[in-house]
């Protein structure tokens, strides 16, 4: 019943405002709606999911600075993305130093934010930054990530603004730590 209230105060508060971009998460999960799409979420960890459509993404995926961008996509259904998760996070804290960002790309439905891509979340306390590609045109996304691309996951771009790599397979932390170092 709590839950219910804090959703339609929410959505009440959202539609007299117009639209927020920020929700704290707490206990209970609220979802804010803009049109058909999801505004941001925070975790009581800190941690922000941002949906997303593919127009939104793709800034992230061409940054010219001095960081290199090691960005996942993957789906809490998948067992390999799963397995390799750790990597990626172990990746994250210990080259923050060498300004490495990791960026996880979730492509799970948005309807499953709060149910399962949340949860999973926080249960194994993700500190990357998490987004959920909200966009049903895979047939123009898929090719503009990468050429080579099937659209089978995990898929990892690793780049900076002098080299660009792509890889569709999964990755232990000894390999990730290589390519990675390859472009240092």
């Amino acid at each position: 019943m709590k839950y219910l209230v804090i959703i339609l105060l929410a959505l009440f508060a959202s539609c007299n405002k117009g639209v927020k971009d920020e929700v704290s998460i707490h206990e209970e999960t609220t979802i804010l709606q803009e049109g058909s799409k999801m505004t941001s979420e925070t975790l009581s960890n800190q941690n922000i999911v941002k949906v997303v459509d593919y127009n939104a993404l793709a800034p992230l995926l061409a940054k010219q600075n001095d960081t290199t961008y090691v960005v996942n996509f993957w789906a809490t259904w998948c067992k390999p993305c799963i397995k390799e998760l750790p990597a990626f996070e172990k990746l994250g804290k210990t080259y923050i130093s060498d300004k490495v960002k990791v960026i996880l790309v979730s492509l799970d439905f948005p309807d499953k934010l709060t149910s399962q891509v949340l949860p999973f979340i926080e249960k194994n306390q993700i500190e990357s930054d998490v987004i959920l590609l909200d966009d049903a045109d895979a047939n123009s996304w898929i090719p503009a990530i990468d050429e080579t691309w099937s659209g089978a996951i995990p898929a990892t771009i690793i780049y900076n603004k002098n080299k660009r790599t792509f890889y569709e397979r999964s990755f232990t932390y000894q390999e990730l730590e290589k390519e990675v170092k390859s472009i240092l």
